[in-house]
């Protein structure tokens, strides 16, 4: 199937399965349906063409799988029982979405109906990575760090525990809204994250995901634009995807930040994210989406990267670590200290985290060290963690990049 169409796809998945749920009622039974929807789109739609309305295409086809299963499962519950039962079958079914409600983009509800407090809140993350977010279960395991059966079992107990609880599709209460809240904007940002950078396989970038991820937290803006968080999620993704253009060679390839074309970047979404960082810490937010928007704002305001504001980098990382005990924000902040102290004051802060059994062993704790080791200009010293980092990444691309690398050092040592 062509890339754009799978593209279409993943973006579409969400609003049609949110059409569905509306509907029907019945989140797994609608999640169900829409997967084999979007199977027959991916084996139709290179032979006939996309649809005009491929959303309101796959609604119909969706609604159709539903019927039939509602109608097999009367067909079962007949024969188990062998019993009349005193309507037929097709009275239950309910006709599928008029155009009117295909045309409504339910992508939002639907977000926080899978952060509902009736879940726990791994299993709300989960749950909605795989509906919102269009993320395989092989992938949300690979990010929960734990095997993919016990992810689809996690997943198909939150779906059957939506149904069980009888919650309703709607946009929850304001106070129930805010309770949400939290679970959500970590969703987005995971998906996000994932689209900017695909821990996995031979795309660097899943642009399909990180825009998806920014649409929903416009949305979410629209919804709550005096949030601190919500702006600041918005404006983080937007500063960091306005490198997008940028990140990636000719031939795919990545290219780091100070080694990017910075006429590339997207001025407009620059501006944009900077205007909401500003706005936001204006009204005397501080929480932890707003300040990592600022340290992006403060890479993209550099007009080299020699004239980047490392000291305040390192500030803004300070804050963030008072906030979030997160080693992955203390391993950048370790590189920014490197930046403003030298890269033996990196390395030592890199010591403390070797400890932290969360991250160590992380391909991204000894691809730091090795390039810390080289800034120093102990080459030779660099290469085993390259090496090492090269052997535990899952990201093709991640490993093309430490394995030249690695060729590089060998050759000038």
């Amino acid at each position: 199937m062509k890339t754009t169409d799978e593209h279409l796809l993943r973006r579409l998945a969400p609003q049609v399965l949110g059409a569905v749920v509306r509907r029907y009622g019945d989140f797994g039974a609608a999640e169900d349906a829409v997967q084999e929807a979007l199977t027959a789109a991916a084996f139709q739609w290179p032979r006939t063409g996309v649809p005009d309305d491929p959303r309101a295409w796959l609604v119909q086809v969706a609604a159709r799988k539903l019927t039939d299963a509602v109608r097999s499962e009367s067909a079962r519950r007949r024969r188990e029982t062998k019993a009349a039962l005193e309507t037929t079958p097709e009275e239950h079914v309910v006709p599928p979405p008029d155009e009117a409600r295909v045309e409504e983009d339910d992508s939002l509800v639907l977000l926080f109906m899978c952060c509902h407090p009736a879940l726990t809140r791994p299993s709300a993350i989960a749950l909605t990575l795989r509906a919102v977010g269009g993320l395989t279960t092989a992938e949300i395991a690979s990010a929960f760090l734990v095997p993919e059966a016990t992810m689809a079992q996690r997943i198909s107990r939150a779906k059957q525990s939506i149904k069980t609880s009888g919650i309703g599709f709607a946009m929850p209460p304001p106070e129930e809204r805010s309770a949400r809240l939290g679970a959500v904007l970590h969703v987005l940002y995971l998906v996000f994250n994932e689209g900017y950078a695909a821990s996995s396989g031979a795309e660097h970038q899943r642009v399909d995901l990180s825009s998806e991820a920014i649409r929903l937290a416009r949305a979410a803006y629209a919804l709550l634009p005096d949030d601190g968080e919500v702006s600041g999620l918005l404006a983080l993704m937007l500063l960091t995807d306005a490198r997008r253009a940028a990140r990636s060679g000719p031939n795919g390839e990545i290219v780091p930040l100070d080694e990017q074309d910075r006429s590339l970047w997207n001025q407009e979404a620059i501006a944009e994210g900077v205007r909401l960082v500003t706005d936001a810490m204006a009204r005397g937010a501080a929480g932890s989406y707003l300040l990592q928007a600022a340290i992006a704002a403060v890479h993209d305001q550099a007009a080299r990267a020699d004239q980047t504001d490392w000291p305040q980098i390192v500030a803004l990382y300070g804050l963030l670590m008072r906030m979030s005990d997160n080693p992955f924000v203390a391993l950048s902040h370790a590189v920014a200290v490197a930046m403003v102290e030298g890269p033996a004051r990196g390395l030592a802060l890199l010591d403390g985290l070797e400890r932290d059994r969360r991250i160590a062993g992380h391909y991204r704790l000894d691809a730091v060290r090795a390039h810390l080791l080289e800034r120093s200009g102990n080459a030779r010293a660099a290469l085993p963690f390259y090496e090492a980092a090269a052997e535990k990444t899952a990201s093709i691309p991640e490993r093309n990049y430490l394995l030249l690398k690695i060729a590089r050092l060998e050759l000038e040592s």
